[in-house]
């Protein structure tokens, strides 16, 4: 069906996958901009304005290195002047004239007591363009142009709009029509009607994803392995005796957990959640240990090389005299050599295998998969039960995330699997201090050479910035200005670098070439480098507390003193109370239930969090409950099945095989 008159917008909009007018207004917002004016009283330091008023200079342009700063006067109708000050931007030295009236988008600040440009609208903006719906699209479709089509199509779609939730939940939450929750979504006269629409949208999402989640169980349930012998827990006990610690209760009542499982005809179905350094690792080394005890192949799929590399030489370390033969399976190995492992594979001559996706691709044989184990589970988007289906085996399926979840959001996220929880810390004790500071603290370069002294390694790390946002803090003038103070001490790291460069900057980082790593957050996950004492996080504002503790579990990681910087030149008190929650506490669990109380509405659309289901509107730090609800009317819905929820488990049951996580 062509939607547009233009061949150009169809052929984008069939690359989008919309076809149809309803595929096109189900297309939401994934965020509004506020273009309602700022009141020019009490600015702080980084604060979004919005400010209509006069261009009182002409725009001039500076040069600075690689930067083009383009500067002008700017006189708001509050009868404030601004110096606004714009970064690589030189078309508005043509685009802004002195005399003209502007409406300015831009951040403050207070030490200049000036502007950081954002963007700009000639004019005033409009009463019913203020709130304005920014969707996700590809290059080649404009903003308004896409409005403009919902606005056309959306008539003609609302036919096709089913409202699927039980009526008996709409009366009990008094959640809008879908039709008026989709019209608001799209066509906002205030913020009131976006959050009205939200509410009902949000709801039909968390009951959906809970059924579906409950659904899968309930298959997972059915499925069975063949019949194995039970694994000689005598032997896992002297396996365990013959470590080089001792295991924690908690990991021990992890083992306990596993073992019962494979012990089990039906498969197994676990996530094993810990903290950073709880000893995770560990348990899946038993695991597969148990697996191997009863002569089935294990396979131990990471997110990264590095990560891959890192977990093939600690379970060298760990089977070392046992015979257990083990091999690895990465990208940056030759063919010839990925040649060899798979024909091992597929010959039963590897008992374990450790890799990255490759492990499932279709080329991959194995003779007797019994236990596939998966770390970082979020980042890999694969579903579960089909990934190992593929490889036409029935296998018992372990999930690891070092990503701290609150209990109750835990079992509503994860509703398909069985969770076990690790949350001592086994053997070596962490001294890691947290501290924060400002970007000009003598203190910073104080450390980093005492670092270098001792012979340590140092992490720089830099936020993502979205495009259009100011600041002097990306990745490439950090590196920049750190290769300036220390002279061929500094790698760099991000995940724009092709595999050998990355393979390199960690090689020249862990040998001590280069003492200095100057990163995203790529090393969140995987980077063991025991020698790590300091970790400084730059616009730390930027961060969820969890993906902060994730990086702070980088560094003393051999038991000796750390340290933790958090740098931010925000002023904001409610701010730096979030981040003060990292010097209260090492326990990720609690910094997670703290992240649900501090985190502000941010983004009234979903919102993405690493190890968190990719959901188009929830935002769960803001809609934990409804959740839990949802989570709950959906064990209501399956244990009755009436007529009344028919659809909306018919449409759940819907490609049981997509996964349900980002």
């Amino acid at each position: 069906m062509k939607l547009s008159k233009s061949t150009k917008l169809n052929d984008a909009l069939l690359q989008m996958g919309l076809r149809s007018p309803i595929e096109v207004i189900n297309h939401l917002p994934y965020r509004y901009d506020d273009y309602s004016l700022t009141p020019e009283v009490g600015l702080s330091h980084g604060k979004r304005l919005v400010l209509f008023g006069t261009v009182i200079t002409a725009p001039i342009i500076n040069f600075a290195g690689r930067f083009k700063i383009i500067t002008f006067n700017f006189k708001s109708n509050g009868h404030n002047i601004y110096r606004v000050t714009a970064f690589n931007r030189p078309y508005l030295r043509s685009a802004i004239r002195m005399g003209g009236q502007y409406t300015i988008i831009a951040t403050y600040d207070r030490l200049k007591q000036g502007l950081n440009f954002i963007a700009f609208k000639h004019g005033a903006i409009k009463e019913e363009d203020i709130i304005k719906p920014i969707y996700s699209l590809i290059s080649s479709i404009d903003q308004h142009v896409f409005h403009r089509l919902v606005r056309r199509l959306f008539n003609e779609a609302v036919p096709f709009v089913e409202d699927i939730i039980p009526i008996y939940l709409q009366q009990k939450y008094r959640l809008l029509p879908k039709v008026n929750s989709l019209k608001l979504a799209h066509f906002p006269t205030s913020f009131d009607d976006v959050r009205q629409s939200l509410r009902t949208l949000k709801y039909e999402e968390a009951l959906l994803f809970s059924l579906k989640t409950l659904l899968i169980r309930r298959q997972n349930q059915l499925l069975t392995k063949s019949s194995k012998p039970a694994i000689n827990l005598l032997m896992i006990n002297d396996f365990v005796k013959r470590l080089p610690f001792k295991l924690s209760h908690d990991q021990l009542d992890a083992v306990r957990d596993i073992i019962n499982d494979m012990n089990k005809a039906p498969l197994m179905y676990r996530l094993l959640q810990g903290d950073v350094g709880s000893g995770k690792t560990v348990v899946a080394s038993i695991a597969l240990y148990a697996n191997y005890l009863r002569k089935d192949q294990g396979a131990l799929m990471a997110p990264t090389d590095a990560l891959a590399k890192q977990h093939f030489l600690t379970l060298n370390d760990f089977f070392k005299g046992i015979g257990v033969q083990i091999g690895l399976l990465v990208g940056s190995k030759s063919r010839k050599e990925r040649d060899i492992i798979k024909e091992m594979l597929l010959d039963g001559v590897l008992d374990i295998v450790v890799g990255t996706h490759a492990l499932f691709s279709e080329d991959v044989v194995y003779q007797s998969l019994g236990l596939a184990i998966i770390d970082e589970q979020h980042r890999f988007g694969v579903n579960q039960r089909s990934l190992l289906s593929n490889k036409g085996t029935r296998a018992d399926l372990l999930l690891m995330s070092a990503t701290p979840i609150p209990r109750t959001l835990a079992l509503t996220l994860y509703s398909d699997l069985d969770i076990t929880t690790i949350k001592q810390f086994p053997f070596l004790k962490r001294h890691v201090t947290t501290s924060i500071h400002k970007s000009d603290d003598r203190l910073i370069h104080e450390l980093i050479k005492q670092s270098l002294r001792d012979k340590r390694r140092i992490f720089i790390v830099a936020p993502l910035i979205d495009e259009g946002e100011i600041t002097s803090f990306t990745v490439e003038t950090l590196f920049d200005q750190y290769e300036q103070t220390y002279p061929g001490l500094v790698s760099l790291l991000h995940g724009r670098l092709g595999s050998e460069d990355k393979d390199q900057s960690l090689d020249d980082f862990t040998s001590g070439r280069t003492p200095i790593l100057v990163s995203t957050t790529v090393i969140e996950v995987g980077i063991d480098v025991p020698s790590a004492d300091l970790m400084i996080v730059y616009d730390a504002e930027r961060f969820g507390l969890a993906s902060l503790h994730q990086l702070r579990g980088r560094i003393g990681r051999d038991g000796s003193a750390a340290r933790f910087m958090l740098v931010t030149d925000i002023e904001l008190p409610d701010e730096h109370a979030r981040l003060k929650v990292l010097i209260e506490s090492n326990d990720g669990f609690y910094i997670a239930e703290q992240d649900l109380k501090f985190r502000g509405p941010g983004e009234l659309a979903g919102q993405r969090q690493a190890g968190m289901p990719n959901f188009a509107f929830i935002n769960l730090y803001q809609d934990h409950k409804m959740l839990e609800y949802a989570r709950m009317d959906a064990i209501e819905i399956l244990s009755k099945e009436d007529q009344s929820s028919k659809k909306i488990i018919e449409v759940a049951s819907k490609n049981l095989d997509s996964t349900p996580y980002a």
